[in-house]
């Protein structure tokens, strides 16, 4: 079981990959198998979907539906009941309303992601091959080129040209020249050229 390595970047290569088990020609299918049963996919944890009920009654939460079911509570109470219904009526259909689209929303945006999947190559077997940023497993050997996204944090074993926008960690609005080396322990984010 590979062990987490908290300073890769102070570590020459070759001692990151022993401590990965793994080696320049990547991971066999049945060790990248193996090791995405036992850490699972490389994505962040879902928020659970909330059931259609709980979506429903949250419809009924908003400020201005409290007011008017306290209008129509005080209407009831004043025995004004045309008021009341009129008021109980408003309150049901702007529910459903809300209901409606923010189901439609839901399963719009589920349609979405389910077609966009993000992709990477690794090397399995000595081999490049495309899968699901999902699959990529600690130990892989990924292979990148102009405009990829990075699936996880990695250390550069060979770079040529390599530019990297880090603009999310470090607020730079300039690309990053990124290349293979050692680093000291104590280097900070933004200096760490040898990582991703």
């Amino acid at each position: 079981m590979p062990q987490v390595i908290p300073s890769f970047w102070s570590l020459p290569a070759e001692q990151v990959l022993d401590q990965l088990k793994s080696s320049h020609q990547g991971l066999s299918r049945q060790e990248a198998q193996q090791r995405l049963t036992q850490y699972g996919a490389n994505s962040l944890k879902q928020k659970r979907q909330s059931s259609t009920l709980l979506l429903l009654l949250n419809q009924f939460k908003s400020p201005i539906i409290l007011i008017l079911m306290a209008a129509a509570i005080l209407s009831s109470f004043l025995g004004d009941v045309i008021d009341t219904i009129i008021i109980l009526t408003i309150i049901l259909i702007s529910g459903l309303l809300g209901f409606w689209q923010e189901r439609g929303a839901r399963d719009a945006v589920t349609k979405l992601l389910a077609l966009v999947q993000v992709k990477a190559i690794v090397l399995r077997d000595g081999q490049s091959q495309e899968i699901s940023n999902e699959e990529v497993v600690p130990g892989d050997i990924v292979l990148l080129a102009a405009g990829d996204s990075i699936p996880g944090d990695c250390l550069i074993l060979e770079s040529k040209d390599l530019s990297v926008n880090e603009a999310a960690l470090t607020g730079e609005t300039y690309p990053a020249d990124k290349l293979g080396g050692v680093l000291p322990n104590e280097v900070g984010l933004s200096q760490r050229t040898n990582t991703l």
